[in-house]
């Protein structure tokens, strides 16, 4: 199902160049959509790792997750098929992505046809995608797994969302291409939609992206990052007692 802005029918797009590989690059914010070393790899050591995931699956029940930067669907399609590893019979996910340049359905397959993992997710991510997405797309992955990604700027989507997350995957364009993904304003918002307890991850380590989430009210931690990368980010929603 697609909510259509019925001023702006179709999203904007952004230019894409193909490295080797069938890498896609942006040169909008000139940068790869995910770690050249392996994307799947990452995904895995900094968004579930860094969430606590898929052990926090085991508990049942609704998990919401939420995203800045859909990209190529990598994130989504790799936590989805750890999610069906991992879930309860009366547990159900909602992945809820905030994505400004939403691809084509050919541009996911393409991106994500590299992994032999996610072939499965791949295949029906790009079945039910809309050719031409906009607004609120919304996709029920199986009975268990529903995908929402809202078009548009992150910021005005995340501030009015009516939902509350669990986790959150930040994994917009690095900080210095691409800073209004991780600006205090953003971060208030994403803090404000955090669940008392809920978690973020991210791969970015750049001390004002460490201040913005510590000034919205995370308890940061810094972690080892990913294939040589020094550092990542993770923390938790810490609620401080009242009176205190």
């Amino acid at each position: 199902m697609t909510k259509n802005d019925p001023e702006n029918d179709a999203a904007e797009r952004q230019s894409l160049i193909w490295h080797e590989g069938d890498m896609p690059y942006s040169t909008a914010f000139g940068d790869h959509f995910y770690c050249q070393t392996d994307g799947r790899l990452e995904c895995g050591h900094v968004f579930l790792d860094g969430n606590g995931l898929p052990q926090r699956f085991a508990a049942g029940g609704l998990f919401r997750i939420g995203e800045l930067g859909f990209g190529t669907g990598l994130n989504a399609c790799e936590t989805w098929r750890q999610w069906k590893d991992h879930r309860k019979p009366d547990g159900f996910l909602h992945f809820v992505s905030f994505e400004l340049y939403p691809m084509a359905g050919a541009e996911l397959d393409r991106a994500l046809a590299r992994w032999p993992d996610i072939e499965t997710e791949r295949r029906a991510l790009v079945a039910l995608w809309p050719q031409m997405p906009a607004g609120e797309v919304t996709l029920d992955l199986d009975a268990q797994t529903r995908l929402t990604v809202v078009c548009g700027e992150a910021f005005e989507g995340v501030s009015t969302c009516g939902l509350s997350f669990d986790a959150w995957f930040l994994d917009g364009f690095a900080p210095s291409r691409n800073s209004a993904m991780w600006s205090p304003e953003l971060m208030q918002a994403v803090f404000e939609h955090t669940r008392p307890s809920g978690s973020f991850a991210t791969y970015a380590a750049a001390g004002f992206v460490r201040r913005n989430l510590q000034a919205a009210g995370f308890a940061v931690e810094r972690r080892k990052g990913f294939a040589g990368k020094r550092e990542m980010l993770c923390g938790t929603r810490i609620e401080t007692p009242q009176g205190a």
